[in-house]
């Protein structure tokens, strides 16, 4: 997927295109951690459908735990999960924002020699 030094830079139509493909795969990133998180919650947690997505949602995006976990087990999974999702939230961002970066830097004729030197 990366662009040589030495070639033009992307056409928009293709750059849409880029941008749109990363963008999904960052959808589905998210979405799978959804599905972790709410089955985690329902079985482990014992919390009803919804208030497993409830609480999925809200972890996953740094706003915190709405349901009290009442079991050890129950704890120490909201714990991973909530580790699991810090992860996942910077590196879905960093996945979404990476080709934009990538065309900013060609725009303003950035090489690795420039970003070597600072």
């Amino acid at each position: 997927m990366r662009t040589r030094k030495n070639r033009n830079i992307l056409p928009p139509k293709e750059f849409a295109k880029r941008v749109i493909r990363y963008a999904l795969f960052s959808i589905g990133i998210i979405l799978v951690s959804i599905l972790i998180g709410m089955i985690g919650y329902h079985y482990v947690g014992a919390l009803s459908w919804i208030d497993s997505f409830y609480n999925t949602s809200m972890i996953l995006t740094g706003m915190g735990p709405v349901n009290e976990m009442k079991t050890d087990g129950a704890k120490t999974f909201a714990s991973i999960y909530a580790l699991f999702s810090g992860i996942v939230f910077l590196s879905t961002v960093a996945i979404f924002f990476a080709p934009i970066a990538h065309r900013l830097m060609h725009l303003l004729h950035v090489d690795e020699s420039d970003i070597d030197e600072a």
